[in-house]
């Protein structure tokens, strides 16, 4: 009786996972019929979106960072708002607002007009641009899954997942994110050229006369039973302390740090870093058919979690020394902890 109950625990867990990696695919498959290239930053986006966090998108324009969040919507039944950050945007602009409206009776009331981060999706499109003030409105909704205008406060629906766009190279008109909002980003994802072979699609499908038609194939109950899906994925002792060491090793003057984080690093990784390490790697696992996070799955996804969270100083940028360059050296010198039987 105990080994037919094992088999079925067993067999609902590798069912749990495949719909988990079919439902990964489908959704990548409709992206692609828009996208081109790019393969990483899709799976980027989507591990945050099944794993419960936002995305932070940097390229230069004209990579198709915005195609991607707006494919993505297409591709999942979610009420879905793109908001395009300017320097003289308010709050109120991306909140909502009371307004005075006109009954049927002829009078007046006041009633609130919600606003484009009250959605489910929402594309923040050059979040450098927007002040201070209103970046802390939407870091309140990104934190909290709230947004407080006056004395109301209104709870977001789940799934709510931000994903915005910055761009690496203009300053002129840009406020740099605080380190605060940068830490609730579970990736920050590089968005590089095309390769050469690639352009000759990006022209046939955006230039063509045939329209691109991307269809939804999931909705948000199913994303939210899929997030409770990667929650549940196993995380050995060895892999935990594994992903802790990488996170301290970003730390300068920690034990575990090479020397080149001392040298060039002002502030490491909070612990958030080794939150996202656990839920990507827990996502990674699934896609490998594995019902616990190994550390190869840590490794795999990194870069997209540390590569924000490490605050360089200015020697490092005087001499170009970049993020990845250092959590390349991370990952090279920490070691993997043994597994314990």
């Amino acid at each position: 009786m105990a080994d037919q109950a094992t088999t079925q625990v067993d067999s609902a867990v590798a069912a749990q996972a495949g719909h988990f990696k079919q439902v990964f695919h489908d959704i990548r498959a409709e992206v692609q019929k828009m996208m081109v290239g790019q393969t990483a930053v899709i799976d980027g986006v989507l591990t945050a979106l099944l794993a419960g966090g936002h995305v932070l998108l940097e390229g230069v324009p004209g990579l198709g960072k915005t195609m991607i969040v707006r494919c993505l919507s297409d591709a999942v039944h979610l009420h879905f708002s793109r908001i395009q950050f300017t320097p003289d945007m308010m709050p109120a602009d991306i909140q909502g607002t009371m307004v005075l409206t006109e009954t049927s009776g002829g009078g007046h009331e006041l009633t609130f007009q919600q606003g484009p981060l009250i959605s489910n999706l929402i594309l923040a499109d050059e979040i450098n641009r927007a002040t201070p003030k209103t970046q802390s409105a939407l870091l309140e909704a990104m934190q909290e899954k709230q947004v407080t205008v006056g004395s109301r406060t209104i709870h977001l629906e789940e799934p709510y997942c931000v994903m915005a766009t910055q761009n690496p190279v203009e300053q002129e008109g840009t406020y740099p994110l605080p380190e605060a909002q940068l830490d609730r980003f579970l990736f920050k994802l590089i968005v590089g050229y095309p390769e050469e072979h690639e352009y000759a699609d990006i022209v046939d499908r955006t230039t063509g006369s045939e329209e691109v038609e991307i269809k939804p194939v999931t909705d948000g109950k199913t994303i939210m039973e899929l997030r409770d899906v990667a929650r549940a994925v196993a995380v050995p002792q060895n892999v935990k302390s594994y992903a802790v060491h990488l996170v301290m090793a970003t730390q300068p003057d920690s034990r575990y740090a090479p020397e080149s984080v001392s040298k060039y690093t002002l502030l490491g990784s909070s612990p958030r870093g080794v939150q996202g390490l656990m839920l990507a790697g827990k996502v990674q696992a699934l896609l490998n058919d594995r019902f616990a996070v190994s550390t190869d799955d840590v490794r795999t996804v990194a870069h997209g979690v540390l590569r924000h969270r490490l605050i360089l100083n200015f020697q490092a940028q005087a001499t170009n020394v970049t993020p990845d360059q250092l959590i390349d050296d991370i990952l090279e010198q920490v070691k993997t902890p043994h597994a314990v039987d």
